[in-house]
């Protein structure tokens, strides 16, 4: 069954397309941020044979530590398993110590008498 051609999908840009489009130079602006802002990350690639999989596939297996430098991925390091590159790719978070005046209880005596207005 044929529906024939005016069923067939068709990009179609509204009549004021012109309005929708933006400078060269703030996509390139955007773009260069979007860049610079995924430079650094860290991954781990498995040296298995074969197409990478999951983490959880072979966690005993030696992994490549790689880094984005916003055009490929570059090695960096190795390390013997999926343990180490997990405690290299995801530090603990810093442990922030509290100020001595935060252990303050609150003052007043925490209680609401009844009847009486809030606000």
């Amino acid at each position: 069954m044929s529906f024939g051609p005016r069923w067939r999908w068709r990009a179609v840009l509204p009549h004021d397309a012109a309005m929708y489009e933006e400078p060269l130079e703030e996509w390139a602006r955007r773009r260069e941020e979007r860049r610079n802002a995924s430079k650094g990350k860290l991954r781990a690639v498995p040296l298995t044979s074969g197409p990478h999989r999951g983490t959880h596939v072979g966690p005993g297996a030696p992994r490549a530590i790689e880094e984005w430098n916003g055009v490929q991925w570059v090695t960096v390091g190795m390390v013997p398993d999926l343990a180490a590159a997990q405690a290299l790719l995801y530090p603990p978070p810093a442990v922030e110590e509290k100020l001595a005046e935060w252990d303050r209880p609150a003052l007043g005596r925490g209680r609401v008498l009844r009847g009486a207005r809030r606000w």
